[in-house]
């Protein structure tokens, strides 16, 4: 039998996550119970869940200093591709601050050249066009796929799902090209980290 939980008991859950540290939160990621996937969809759980992840991801990589036009500029995210993870993720933003400083989502067209932000999402699963999406934003620090083999693709963070739980492999190289540095504590919660051709 199936559980199905109230509106009202959803969005107190999809609040605290928010509230979590990022080891807490993929802690609630990877044990939340399969009815949750039930109420709403999957797939409206599984945007929810990466977007979190998404806004986490700020408090936890370093951008040069170089990267925000004035000291009290947003940290701009932008996102291709999904226009209901851009809603949702200017939803989570919205009236918060990461190291002091405003979020602003922007989304971004397919045709549109993505413009220089401190963290794009590219979403849809076609490894070929994350690429190429990638490759036109060479102004985007913080990127992040959820397409197979997106750190192939260049990506700093790609989304996967293991045993049916939204998890993350991160590329080191891709982070250091990029010139972000990511904390310790974002890679001991990653799914897989990879440095080299490894």
């Amino acid at each position: 039998m199936k559980t199905k939980l109230p509106d009202r008991m959803r969005r107190r859950l999809a609040c605290r996550a928010l509230a979590l540290p990022l080891p807490l939160l993929l802690a609630a990621a990877v044990t939340a119970p399969r009815a949750l996937a039930d109420v709403g969809g999957a797939q409206a759980l599984e945007r929810r869940v990466k977007a979190a992840f998404l806004y986490k991801f700020l408090g936890y990589a370093e951008f040069p200093a170089h990267a925000f036009v004035d000291p009290s500029g947003p940290l701009t995210i932008a996102v291709v591709g999904s226009e209901d993870m851009a809603a949702e993720l200017a939803r989570i933003a919205s009236g918060r601050m990461v190291a002091g400083r405003p979020i602003a989502v922007r989304q971004v067209a397919m045709n549109e050249a993505p413009p220089a932000v401190h963290l794009l999402f590219v979403a849809g699963s076609d490894g070929e066009r994350a690429g190429r999406v990638l490759r036109a934003a060479p102004g985007a620090y913080l990127t992040v796929t959820e397409c197979d083999g997106g750190l192939r693709h260049g990506s700093v963070i790609n989304f996967r799902i293991v045993d049916q739980r939204v998890r993350f492999d991160v590329s080191l190289d891709a982070a250091e090209k990029k010139n972000v540095k990511l904390s310790s504590r974002l890679l001991t919660v990653a799914n897989r980290v990879q440095k080299g051709g490894s």
